[in-house]
């Protein structure tokens, strides 16, 4: 492993995936790496590669947890950090590994029933167990990982003893002790390279995290944490590690690279990698996630130094690694990057490193025998496949849960009294409840995020603000038109967890009107919703917090929040009851129109 410098922080696998893959010089070079076909370098020139990978979410291995089974997607796609591993060994095996080095950009720790599993079920924080994506990135070697949002959804202890674990340095050089500009985490390391019979290249990265941490994990930051913008954190950070002898800089920076934030204003930006690279000199390379994009490679120009910035995003899950080609020259005492590019390397040219496979078998195995656990009965089928732009029952079923987890929460409060409504959004349109046996990974695959519940109190003039809002998910048309209605969703980009459905309350959403005038027929137990009638909501954290900009709920007064874990608590509402049956919990009581005509 490269020595380092730490800056100091202010306190049931398929049995076929186990085969050995191509070759190193087939697999780059069907990726267009240029490898050792390289010309051979002058004794003052140096090739050196950096490889990254981002957003893995806890996927360790190829596999579905949702559908027990290999993963597959449309595109043949593979995830796993143990495809990652094989990637990796193969570059190392072609460039050399005294001359390569491994980063990760964050979403590590969340994102599959793996990471739930280790979390929340059986934590590794109480059995002392090791973290299984700790022992992975462990056992692959990498030398430094950035915090990403996702990492503080467990809150910071469990955070921490993540980090505690870990033989990386882990980075967030822009997470400051609340109220202060003292970093809570390492915010840089300088790795050294050795070069025969020249100085040592000596490599710094930076770690950025997301600023929207403060909104989408208040509850597990507010108060010990804030975070500060991506570009005002790497000014200040950059010239510490040109200043501490960082020949060369990387930032790994859990942000997209458009500009563009899903908060708006009130925090800095989201998604600033490529601002982070136009605002602040000496930067060389930047690895960036968030986006769950593949982008083999940008450059970015710095106006104050015209140098080129090496940007790339390998694609979530362990999909691609991102590979940097670095040509370094040697003058004047010190290397520098003379040129270079990137590329994303794609997983599915591979197959799982066995060795990778064989770290966490035993953890894998635990958690497929657990999402393979029976909870009731479901009196017939259900499916999700239309609930973008219908009400349906398993939907429906959501909210029904929530609905009765406040409702017992609250009795015996001033808040009893209130009519309950509850909000929830379709995560996956591929999620079913079968007729018959319903498991763990049923629920899972219908409820994604690990998000708790909690209660808000909004008026009938909010609720319908919010409704409003939540309406821009479709594109308007007209009453003539065809009946398309898949290609009706998504309109300006809106993600389908950002369509949020009300239960409790009857109302049409017109299509042909424009956005902002499309909610109708707005009526509570068969009356018109007043505008100060009080209303009890049942909403999950994420959206509590602020995440998607939704209006007033983020300023609402919150009446319950005991931390309870949605899926959770679907899994247990289920094993109580034994039976699924949609008479007992499924009203249509929204509906698609268009002039006031159904669409359906």
């Amino acid at each position: 492993m490269p020595d380092e410098e730490v800056a100091p922080a202010a306190s049931g696998v398929s049995r076929r995936n186990l085969l050995i893959g191509a070759s190193a010089a087939s697999v780059l070079a069907a990726a267009g790496w240029p490898g050792a076909a390289q010309a051979a370098p002058r004794d003052d020139t140096l090739a050196i590669t950096i490889m990254g990978t981002s957003d893995l979410h806890s996927n360790a291995v190829n596999w579905d947890y949702y559908k027990d089974a290999t993963y597959s997607d449309s595109a043949g796609n593979a995830i796993g950090l143990a495809r990652v591993s094989s990637v990796v060994n193969q570059v190392r095996a072609d460039r050399g590994r005294e001359h390569t080095m491994l980063f990760d950009a964050g979403d590590t720790i969340q994102g599959s029933p793996l990471g739930f599993y280790y979390a929340l079920v059986e934590p590794v924080t109480e059995t002392g167990a090791i973290h299984p994506i700790a022992a992975q990135m462990n056992a692959i070697g990498y030398d430094a990982v950035a915090l990403g949002n996702h990492e503080f959804n467990y809150g910071l202890d469990f955070l921490r003893n993540w980090i505690s674990q870990m033989d990386a340095d882990v980075l967030a050089a822009n997470a400051v002790h609340a109220g202060t500009k003292v970093p809570a985490f390492t915010p840089y390391v300088i790795k050294t390279m050795k070069v025969k019979g020249r100085p040592p290249v000596r490599v710094g990265v930076l770690g950025l995290t997301n600023p929207g941490v403060v909104i989408w994990d208040k509850a597990n930051v507010s108060g010990e944490i804030e975070v500060q913008g991506l570009v005002e954190a790497a000014a200040r950070w950059v010239p510490v590690m040109k200043h501490a002898g960082a020949d060369i800089v990387v930032v790994s920076a859990h942000s997209g690279d458009s500009g563009m934030s899903s908060y708006g204003d009130d925090l800095p930006v989201e998604n600033a990698a490529a601002l982070v690279a136009e605002q602040v000199p000496d930067i060389d390379v930047i690895l960036f996630g968030h986006a769950h994009r593949d982008i083999p490679e940008r450059i970015v120009v710095n106006p104050q130094t015209g140098r080129r910035v090496i940007m790339s995003e390998p694609k979530n899950w362990g999909q691609r690694v991102s590979v940097f080609d670095l040509r370094l020259e040697f003058a004047r005492g010190s290397w520098s990057v003379a040129d270079g590019s990137a590329l994303t390397v794609d997983t599915r040219t591979v197959v799982d490193d066995p060795a990778l496979v064989a770290v966490v078998r035993s953890q894998h195995e635990a958690v497929v025998r657990y999402v393979n656990t029976p909870v009731a009965t479901s009196t017939e089928a259900m499916s999700a496949a239309e609930a973008c732009w219908k009400d349906t029952a398993i939907l429906d079923y959501v909210n029904a849960v929530q609905t009765d987890t406040v409702a017992a929460a609250v009795a015996g409060t001033p808040e009893a009294s209130l009519p309950i409504v509850s909000i929830a959004a379709p995560f996956n349109r591929g999620a079913t409840f079968p007729a018959g046996q319903v498991t763990i990974k049923d629920v899972a695959g219908l409820y994604i995020y690990d998000n708790t519940l909690l209660a808000s109190v909004l008026t009938g003039a909010q609720i319908r603000d919010y409704l409003e809002y939540s309406a821009k998910y479709f594109a308007q048309v007209a009453p003539g038109d065809p009946v398309d209605p898949a290609s009706w969703t998504n309109a300006g980009g809106t993600p389908d967890y950002n369509s949020d459905q009300f239960s409790g309350i009857d109302y049409d959403v017109d299509i042909a009107q424009p956005v902002g005038s499309r909610i109708a027929n707005l009526t509570y137990d068969g009356a018109p919703v007043g505008s100060d009638q009080q209303f009890l909501v049942a909403v999950n954290n994420y959206r509590q917090s602020g995440g998607g900009g939704f209006p007033h709920i983020a300023t609402a007064p919150v009446v319950y929040n005991a931390q309870v874990a949605i899926r959770e608590a679907i899994v247990s509402y289920a094993s109580a009851a034994g039976v699924i049956d949609p008479a007992d919990f499924h009203v249509e009581n929204w509906r698609l129109v268009r002039g006031g005509a159904p669409v359906f």
